[in-house]
C-alpha cells in the first residue's frame, strides 16, 4: 500500500528504502532472459557479478550469483551470451540499488533461438509486415545512398568500392554502428531513423558480413523490424551471406545476398548503361532509316504511276467522254422538245376544232336567257321573252315570237 505522507510529515530516506525493499521482496523469484554484457569472476571470491541486458530496449540490471551456480555453465556462457536466469530481486538499502540474486543460469541454445525467431516471424507476417504489396520500388539511379554498417568493416568497403566502381558520381551518407552485441539494436535503429529523416537519401542499405546465428540476432530483433517497416525510404537488407536469413530480409524492400550484391542491385553500372544507350540509339537509327527507306519506296512507286507522270492525261481522256455525253444530252433534249412541240400543236388543233368558238364560226348561235342559262329546248322559253343571241362576231338580243 502507498505510504501516507505530507510536507509536514515526510518519510526519511531510510524508511523509503526499507519500504521499497519490502515491496520488492514480495515479487519472489522470476525467470529472466537477457544478454550478458559484463562478467566479473574475481579469483577466490565466492560471488560472481554480471550485468544482464535487454538489447531491444537498452535496459540493464545487475545480477549476482554464487560461484558454484555460475561454474555449472561457465564452459558455455560468457560475455555476449544469451541466458535465462532464475533470480530473486533484491534491494540493497544502503545504496538504493536493485539487483537480481540468481539461483540458476541456463544458456539459450541455437535451436531455442531459432524457434523463437520462427514464432516472431509468424507473428510479424500475420501483421502484414512482410507482405509483397507494401514493399517500395528502388529508384533507378539514387543520388544519395544511406549506409548503416560497422566501422571500417569489410561490408562497408564492399558496398562503397563496388558502388563507386559502377557509378563514380554516387554519394553516400554513412552511419557506423555496432553490428553485433548488446548495443547493436538501438544504434542500428537510430541510424535507420536518422537516414530516413534525410529527404535527399533515396535508399538505405543495412549491411554486415557473415556470422553465426548469435552474431546476426540484432537483425532479427522486433524493434528493428518495425523501424524498417515504418520507413518511407526503401530499405535494402545486405546481412551476411547467401544462407543467412534474418528477419530484416523479410521486411526490407529488397534483399541482397551480400553487401557486394547490394551495391550491384542499388547502383546501375555506368558501362552497362552506356552500352544500353548505344544499343538503343542504334536500334532507333535503324528503325528511322527503315521507315524513311520504306516511305521513299512507296513515294517512288506512287510517282511512277501514269496518273502521277501525266496528271492531265486522265482529264484529257475524260474530256472527250464529257463532250460526247453533252452532245448526246443535247440531242436527246432536242428530240424531247420536238416531240412535245408536235404533241402540243396537235392538241391545240383538236382544242380549237372542238371549241364553241369554232362552232360559232360555222354560223351557229348560242341563245342565253337573262340569267345566263343556255337555252337547249323550246319548252325552256315563253312567248315574248327576250333572249340574248351569241354569234361568232358578237351578240344581240332577240324576242321569242308568239
Amino acid at each position: 500500500m502507498a505510504a501516507k505522507t505530507t510536507p509536514e510529515a515526510p518519510l526519511p530516506v531510510g524508511e523509503v528504502s526499507r519500504l521499497i525493499g519490502g515491496w520488492i521482496d514480495r515479487l519472489g523469484a522470476v525467470w529472466v532472459e537477457g544478454q550478458i554484457t559484463q562478467l566479473s569472476r574475481r579469483p577466490g571470491a565466492g560471488v560472481v557479478f554480471l550485468t544482464l541486458r535487454d538489447p531491444s530496449y537498452d535496459i540493464s540490471v545487475s545480477v549476482t550469483c554464487y560461484r558454484q551456480v555460475f561454474d555449472a555453465v561457465a564452459d558455455v556462457v560468457g560475455e555476449g551470451a544469451r541466458v535465462v536466469v532464475l533470480a530473486k530481486p533484491e534491494w540493497y538499502a544502503p545504496r538504493g540499488q536493485l539487483s537480481l540474486r540468481a539461483a540458476e543460469i541456463r544458456p539459450v541454445g541455437v535451436g531455442e533461438l531459432l524457434a523463437r525467431l520462427e514464432q516472431l516471424k509468424k507473428a510479424l507476417a500475420a501483421e502484414g509486415l512482410f507482405a509483397p504489396e507494401r514493399k517500395k520500388p528502388l529508384p533507378f539511379l539514387p543520388q544519395l545512398i544511406g549506409l548503416v554498417c560497422g566501422r571500417a568493416s569489410a561490408a562497408e568497403r564492399d558496398v562503397l568500392e563496388n558502388a563507386r566502381h559502377r557509378w563514380p558520381a554516387v554519394r553516400f551518407e554513412v552511419r557506423n554502428v555496432p553490428v553485433q552485441g548488446v548495443h547493436a539494436v538501438p544504434q542500428v535503429v537510430q541510424a535507420v531513423k536518422e537516414l530516413d529523416e534525410i529527404e535527399d537519401v533515396d535508399v538505405i542499405i543495412v549491411a554486415r558480413g557473415g556470422g553465426s546465428v548469435e552474431d546476426l540476432l540484432p537483425f532479427s530483433d522486433e524493434q528493428l523490424v518495425r523501424a524498417v517497416a515504418a520507413c518511407r525510404t526503401p530499405v535494402v537488407s545486405a546481412i551476411g551471406h547467401e544462407p543467412d536469413n534474418p528477419l530484416l530480409d523479410h521486411v526490407a524492400d529488397l534483399r541482397a545476398s551480400t553487401p557486394t550484391d547490394a551495391a550491384k542491385k542499388v547502383v546501375p553500372d555506368v558501362g552497362e548503361e552506356f552500352e544500353r544507350v548505344r544499343m538503343l540509339r542504334d536500334r532507333a537509327r535503324r528503325c528511322v532509316n527503315a521507315f524513311v527507306e520504306r516511305e521513299e519506296r512507296g513515294l517512288a512507286h506512287a510517282l511512277a504511276r501514269p496518273s502521277m507522270e501525266d496528271p492531265h492525261r486522265m482529264i484529257d481522256e475524260r474530256a472527250d467522254d464529257v463532250a460526247a455525253l453533252v452532245e448526246r444530252s443535247r440531242r436527246t433534249l432536242g428530240h424531247l422538245l420536238d416531240r412535245a412541240d408536235s404533241e402540243l400543236t396537235h392538241t391545240h388543233a383538236r382544242v380549237v376544232a372542238l371549241s364553241p368558238a369554232a362552232t360559232l364560226q360555222r354560223g351557229y348561235a348560242v341563245l342565253q336567257k337573262a340569267d345566263g342559262h343556255v337555252v337547249r329546248g323550246p319548252d325552256e322559253v315563253t312567248d315574248g321573252e327576250a333572249l340574248r343571241a351569241r354569234v361568232a362576231e358578237g351578240e344581240f338580243t332577240v324576242k321569242v315570237g308568239e
